[in-house]
């Protein structure tokens, strides 16, 4: 760790309601506080234990909603009570980026910030480690903003693009570099032209930036979120009147001091099926990804994703290609994998009938 770390800050964002991972998932306990991975950590665990090895632990602060304090709680336990902020409701990143920012900056004005979703896999802690203290360590020294991008693997439509001033030498090097442009989910086509040029990154949403410059740009560039913390007494009314938006949106799309680190560790955004089924687990020879606690029987099935948390209950599937089958203790859900039609389809869940799933 750099000597100058008690000035390191981490913000882990875990607010989020995890509604593309249902059934799993449910309002009530969302994806951030479950194991996934079946490593014995939840998500927010493994964020916790992947940020200490940068910042100390008196360092690392959680943003979640109120009625999720009690898991934040448990999971880490050791976490002093001071660096939980509570949300009233998800507002997306940039007043959640806000909140912590205003906080940070109160008890450190030389606080540099890492700030992170809850919910990312991360393979390669040693790169990960390397490359965080290389971002700090440039925040400390610029007041520019910085991300993490990683250098994209295939033309994935599931995440954001940046691309780099200095094209592809650029990224070799994995020094910060200036943004070029900001580019939300593209299509197979654009991501596949991105991919050729050798100059685009995936978005991975980590920020590192001292806590004054992202304050500043928010300012500057976001003052319907800002004009709201101007008296810092009343953090559920500011919660009520905030606009819900991205710190993508608010800022770094529109920010002069947007700089990139190319990243090389192994990384995945953990945000629906389908990216469960690319990045967290080996399809069988028929391509079927499965996580089944109890006995299964498996005919002329392809492709497909079957996932059953109900010990104790044969799953028996026959004649299904591109499927998901979730199966829970009140829920069993047959949906195509199709994200948009799965959207749609969990979009129902908003009707009354349907309030004790959610």
């Amino acid at each position: 760790m750099s000597e100058n770390n008690n000035h390191y800050y981490g913000v882990i964002m875990a607010g989020g309601l995890g509604t593309r991972f249902w059934p799993i998932s449910r309002k009530s306990l969302p994806k951030q506080f479950l194991d996934f991975t079946n490593t014995g950590k939840t998500f927010l665990r493994r964020t916790y234990d992947r940020l200490l090895g940068t910042v100390p632990a008196e360092n690392i602060i959680v943003v979640t909603l109120k009625e999720y304090r009690a898991y934040v709680e448990q999971q880490i336990p050791e976490l002093p009570g001071r660096n939980i902020l509570e949300e009233l409701y998800n507002r997306n990143t940039a007043p959640c980026i806000a909140y912590a920012s205003k906080v940070i900056l109160a008890r450190d004005p030389q606080a540099v910030i890492v700030t992170t979703p809850a919910d990312h896999i991360i393979i390669g802690r040693e790169q990960f480690d390397k490359t965080l203290r290389l971002a700090f360590e440039s925040a400390s020294e610029m007041n520019e903003l910085i991300t993490l991008g990683i250098v994209p693997t295939r033309p994935d439509t599931n995440f954001g693009y940046i691309q780099v001033s200095g094209g592809s030498e650029a990224i070799t090097a994995a020094q910060p570099v200036k943004v070029k442009t900001f580019t939300e989910k593209p299509s197979k086509e654009l991501a596949s032209v991105f991919i050729k040029t050798g100059e685009f990154l995936w978005n991975s949403g980590i920020f590192v930036w001292k806590a004054s410059v992202i304050l500043e740009e928010l300012q500057a560039l976001a003052p319907e979120i800002m004009s709201l913390w101007s008296e810092f007494s009343d953090v559920d009314r500011i919660y009520t009147d905030c606009p819900r938006i991205s710190i993508d949106y608010a800022v770094m799309e529109k920010t002069g001091k947007a700089t990139v680190i190319p990243a090389k560790f192994g990384w995945a955004d953990i945000g629906n099926w389908e990216s469960l089924y690319d990045y967290m687990a080996v399809p069988d020879e028929k391509g079927n990804v499965t996580n089944i606690s109890g006995k299964h029987l498996f005919k002329n099935t392809s492709n497909s994703i079957l996932y059953s948390s109900a010990g104790g209950k044969l799953i028996a599937v026959q004649g299904l290609e591109d499927m998901i089958v979730v199966d829970t203790e009140d829920v069993l859900m047959i949906c195509p994998r199709d994200e948009q039609k799965l959207k749609e389809f969990i979009s129902e869940l908003a009707m009354p009938q349907f309030e004790d799933y959610r």
